[in-house]
């Protein structure tokens, strides 16, 4: 019996270690923060007084950016970076136009080179750097602010590659600057209102959740010589995958409190349909010597991936940008008590919904709605709905831009940290492994070196 019990303990020891040697490296399992760093889950940066604000890409969505940020009090916009001309002139104007003649009155301007930010950043040194540009982009110019002493605001994704988001991770932690990635969606009323229905414990304990970007964009490939199709269409031929799982999947994060002292991410599979539509696109709408037409698309029409946390919890993220269908981000919780739906908007609670429902078999919805939102609408969406008005989204945009604004005025953390951004923007190079590999599970890697467990459910803010 001693042999064989040695047998069997060599047995295990042998093949831990293999798999310790085919873990991939991007896990950095036995990484340890540098004693200079600090972790980044609750920080809270000095307060600003007044925040001055440069912004890198004026195009799609940076220029509205810009707009909401100038008009709000205690705030300069003092740079607008971008590679047109044209771009930074017009929202230089919107920017005066939103806050009148007697503010933002030094706005520096820079145009022409693709490195004309790292200029930027050196001559105007500001506080904050929104960035709104090619996804590839992020990560360099959101280290770069960083390390050039500015807090950095990305847009979605806030990286392409894991290995990326282990540099932005490394850099706020050495910096002591926050990086948060601009997931608006985080403030759409629905989500914020489900939140606070989890929060009070209406569904109970959660088991599983449903997230999606489903939204039909191949008009985009009209935008060929600049604008988001231009780059994004190229990202669609060369990688399978689910490449944009945020807006979905950052609101069931947060219910979840993935991350956050309850739960974490574990692992990922995934799976991709052919890809069929661009292609056909592309043949019925451009001459056959187009370039869309040469590019081999491998990008499946629509992918499915599902999350395992790691207290065994479930998550589906579907991300599809050419099926010709309604949009819509599914926004499903479901809990041991009830579940919440998007699109349409739909409550079901064990034992009916008082006034509403007689039993979990119906659900609340469409004029019955109303009385849910009376009740339970997030007070956050009650103070600043009226305000955000117009900002763009239905108002989530400038509700995300003023609590920005209102932390890093206030000392207080942000609502997402960085590590959030890495773990629900790795959705993305993880599925493309994961289809690669047949639908082989992807390990999630913990870039919060483990300090999740201390990292507190993000409150609900009033």
């Amino acid at each position: 019996m001693k042999n064989l019990n040695r047998r069997s303990f060599i047995q295990k020891t042998s093949l831990t270690a293999a798999a310790i040697s085919i873990a991939p490296t991007y896990l950095k399992a036995n990484s340890e923060r540098p004693l200079s760093s600090t972790y980044m889950g609750g920080f809270a940066a000095p307060k600003l007084e007044k925040v001055r604000a440069a912004f890198i890409g004026v195009g799609a969505r940076g220029g509205t950016h810009a707009k909401f940020f100038a008009a709000l009090e205690g705030t300069e916009v003092v740079a607008i970076c971008d590679l047109y001309q044209d771009l930074v002139k017009e929202k230089t104007q919107w920017v005066k136009e939103a806050s009148g003649p007697d503010r933002h009155t030094n706005i520096a301007q820079y145009w022409g080179d693709e490195d004309k930010w790292r200029t930027m950043l050196k001559e105007v040194k500001p506080d904050v750097v929104f960035i709104a540009t090619n996804w590839v982009n992020h990560a360099p110019m959101a280290i770069g602010a960083m390390e050039n002493g500015a807090h950095a605001f990305v847009e979605v994704p806030i990286a392409t590659t894991i290995e990326d988001m282990w540099d932005i991770v490394d850099a706020s932690e050495r910096t002591q600057k926050h990086c948060m990635m601009l997931e608006n969606v985080n403030y759409s009323r629905d989500e914020l209102m489900f939140l606070n229905m989890c929060r009070q414990g209406l569904v109970g304990e959660i088991l599983h959740g449903e997230a999606a970007y489903i939204h039909e964009l191949r008009w985009q490939m009209e935008e060929q010589e600049r604008g988001t199709g231009s780059w994004r269409t190229p990202h669609y031929a060369k990688r399978n995958g689910n490449l944009y799982p945020t807006h979905g999947l950052g609101p069931v994060a947060q219910y979840m409190s993935l991350a956050r002292q309850e739960d974490t991410f574990g692992s990922l599979v995934s799976f991709s349909t052919p890809a069929r539509g661009r292609e056909l696109y592309a043949e019925k709408n451009y001459p056959a010597n187009h370039k869309w037409n040469q590019l081999d698309f491998k990008g499946g029409d629509l992918n499915t991936s599902i999350i395992k946390t790691a207290m065994g919890k479930t998550i589906m993220v579907q991300w599809d940008e050419t099926s010709p269908r309604p949009y819509s981000r599914l926004n499903l919780v479901q809990g041991t008590k009830g579940a919440l739906a998007g699109f349409p908007t739909r409550v079901a609670i064990e034992g009916g919904v008082e006034g509403l429902t007689e039993d979990h078999h119906s659900w609340v919805q469409g004029e019955q709605l109303e009385k849910i939102y009376e009740k339970y609408d997030h007070p956050l969406y009650k103070r600043l709905n009226e305000a955000a008005k117009g900002s763009g989204h239905g108002g989530m945009d400038g509700i995300m831009v003023y609590r920005i604004v209102e932390c890093l005025q206030k000392g207080l953390p942000l609502d997402q940290n960085v590590y959030e951004g890495c773990l629900w923007s790795a959705v993305a190079p993880l599925s493309e492994r994961s289809v690669a590999s047949g639908g082989a599970p992807q390990p999630f890697p913990d870039f919060t070196r483990g300090n999740w467990k201390e990292t507190a459910p993000l409150e609900i803010i009033s």
